[in-house]
């Protein structure tokens, strides 16, 4: 018989060990993604407090993307949750990739985060 290798399981191995050295603080909260094949989602994170700030994701109303599996609903996104965090005078993030490749729909988050005003 042949096993399927479990990608999430791997993914989640990855994140675990990024978390070991990346936790958000009150001065610079964490910006966490999450991926899935449709959609993605992105929560700013205060891990001292363990609430989440601000949160965005494909599905929401102001996302004028019709698909959000794809690299321009990702860019939206990053621009929604960096309007969102800049809203509640959050300048600072770190970027917690989630265990994902820096590449793609990922990276084009990150970047539209940047151009926004997020300092990560």
């Amino acid at each position: 018989m042949i096993n399927k290798i479990d990608k999430n399981a791997i993914r989640r191995r990855k994140h675990i060990r990024v978390r070991k050295n990346v936790s958000g603080t009150t001065e610079r909260p964490r910006l966490c993604v999450f991926r899935s094949n449709s959609h993605i989602y992105a929560q700013v994170i205060d891990d001292t407090t363990g609430t989440t700030l601000v949160a965005a994701s494909s599905l929401d109303k102001d996302i004028k993307s019709g698909n959000g599996g794809n690299i321009e609903a990702a860019k939206e996104v990053g621009k929604l949750v960096a309007q969102r965090a800049q809203d509640k005078k959050i300048t600072e993030v770190v970027f917690d990739r989630g265990g994902y490749l820096y590449h793609g729909r990922v990276a084009a988050l990150a970047e539209a985060a940047r151009e926004a005003g997020l300092q990560f």
